[in-house]
């Protein structure tokens, strides 16, 4: 197994010399590189061919708050102007009496009052009734009002999660899940080291 993978690496390396020393990072597809930064001497990178990338897809629910308007219709009843017969009759009485009491002189002028007073309060009694009865037989009015509500309706988006990769390096085929998707080649790491 060691001696496959050190002729991988070194086939590998002699493959990509030239265009190793034309362009270091960007030359072919292939090619091990040493890796300075890390400061370990067994550790180097190269590329791996990439074969297959499928996204992986999650459902996820996502709250949509919608505003609804509708029309309803309402009645308005008409209010009387005024409550019960007491009133106008009374005002009735007094507004006849006041006039009576203009007509005619000594008994025939008391006689004058209470004939006012009579007739005025049955007149203001006949007005108050006449007006309950119309306010009884009134029909409601209707008339329009927009009612608003606000709702949460429910959807489902597909979000990508992350990427299934299937790369080969060295005649080796090797499945890694990525956050990204990697494109035609992947920077492995090769570790070099004595078994």
């Amino acid at each position: 197994m060691f001696t496959r993978v050190m002729t991988c690496v070194v086939v590998a390396s002699v493959l990509a010399a030239p265009a190793a020393l034309a362009d270091p990072k960007h030359g072919q597809p292939y090619g091990t590189y040493r890796n300075a930064s890390q400061g370990n001497a067994n550790q180097d990178f190269d590329y791996a061919r990439v074969i297959h990338v499928e996204p992986i897809i999650r459902q996820v629910r996502v709250d949509v708050p919608q505003r609804e308007c509708w029309m309803e219709t309402r009645y308005d009843q008409p209010t009387p102007s005024y409550g019960g017969t007491a009133g106008p009759t009374l005002v009735g009485a007094l507004i006849g009496g006041a006039i009576g009491h203009q007509v005619g002189a000594g008994r025939g002028k008391d006689a004058a009052t209470v004939a006012g007073i009579v007739i005025g309060s049955a007149l203001g009694h006949n007005a108050a009734v006449r007006s309950q009865a119309q306010y009884a037989s009134a029909q409601p009015q209707p008339y329009q009002v927009e009612r608003c509500d606000q709702r949460i309706q429910q959807t489902y988006e597909e979000r990508i999660d992350g990427y299934q990769v299937e790369y080969e390096y060295c005649g080796r085929h090797y499945f890694t899940r990525l956050p990204y998707d990697p494109g035609e080649r992947l920077r492995v790491q090769v570790d070099v080291r004595p078994s």
